[in-house]
């Protein structure tokens, strides 16, 4: 049985609103992280790969509302997501009564995390490795990679046969694990006012916008989509200059697979994208000239190498998971 939908909420509206609200509760933090200061002390920090943002004494009560928190918000994506698809809900315009569940709900966990890190401070990152946080959306990114190569291509706007196979079961499932890496980042950050987390929470407020209108035809716009995409390269960018950390590979690399791969999802010419391909090249050899010298120019190749392998081992494994459920069916 179908829902109905609100014909008068235009997800696109929805998609505005929505991207203002992440702007206006982002600044809400800055601003709220200076009057009401965050329990203290937090642990010191350490060379490596350290999350520094955790009490040096947690209680019972950090870690159950930072895990109840992200337990119920998990649960809540999850019903929905599961609600929409057995009710097999077409691709609209307007909003689906599941999608302003969705918008609302994220709302309210939004401001009860910002209400937990007030109180309690203390998020999963007490329990887990930063590790966790940073592979959950960088599979996701590779995912993404997967489910687009059917429209887009994998190889300058080549499609490979295999990917294409696997993207038709990710695109069937992808909404379970994509609510799973974005709440869990979220939960495992606390609201913090440095630079860095205003970005890194702008970025989830707008990547659970667009958890929330699934089934909409917003949700498959491809600029809005690719813009999501693109946006990880300025969170990391900029986190790596703020933390004073290597940003030469992380620009080069992701701006590489924008032109081998994402691209060729936008309507440009080809002359357009040669145009922006030799940009790009012209950009590379700038930017290590002037910073860490032409001799770490191969650093360009990481980023794009290690997400194509990634995306050939996920598209494996998503073919033998979905035959392995298939045979015991």
């Amino acid at each position: 049985m179908q829902s109905p939908q609100h014909r008068f909420i235009d997800s696109s509206w929805a998609l505005a609103a929505g991207i203002a609200f992440s702007a206006l509760f982002t600044a809400f933090i800055w601003y709220s992280g200076s009057l009401w200061p965050t329990p203290a002390p937090y642990l010191p920090e350490r060379p490596g790969f350290w999350y520094e943002w955790q009490l040096a004494e947690p209680t019972f009560w950090t870690r159950a509302t930072a895990w109840g928190g992200y337990l119920a918000h998990q649960l809540m994506l999850w019903w929905l997501i599961w609600s929409a698809k057995q009710r097999q809900l077409p691709y609209t315009r307007g909003l689906h009564p599941v999608n302003i569940l969705a918008l609302a709900g994220n709302a309210l966990f939004i401001g009860l995390h910002w209400l937990q890190t007030r109180l309690w401070y203390d998020g999963l990152a007490q329990d887990v490795h930063e590790a966790t946080s940073f592979a959950s959306v960088a599979v996701m990114l590779v995912v993404i990679l997967i489910m687009e190569n059917h429209r887009r291509g994998l190889f300058f706007g080549r499609k490979v046969s295999l990917v294409s196979a696997a993207g038709e079961v990710a695109r069937k499932y992808h909404g379970y694990y994509f609510a799973w890496a974005i709440v869990y980042t979220f939960w495992y950050h606390p609201m913090e006012n440095t630079p860095g987390h205003m970005i890194g929470f702008f970025y989830m407020f707008l990547l659970l916008l667009q958890g929330s209108l699934f089934f909409t035809r917003t949700h498959l716009n491809r600029y809005w989509t690719l813009s999501l995409e693109m946006l990880v390269i300025v969170h990391a960018v900029l986190v790596g200059m703020m933390n004073g950390t290597r940003w030469e590979n992380f620009v080069t690399g992701l701006l590489g697979l924008f032109v081998i791969t994402q691209i060729y999802g936008l309507p440009w010419s080809r002359a357009v994208r040669f145009a922006a391909t030799v940009a790009y090249l012209l950009s590379v050899v700038l930017i290590y000239y002037h910073g860490r010298g032409l001799a770490y120019l191969y650093e360009v190749f990481m980023i794009p190498v290690w997400d194509f392998a990634a995306v050939f081992l996920f598209s494996l494994l998503i073919i033998g998971a979905a035959r392995l459920m298939r045979d015991r069916a």
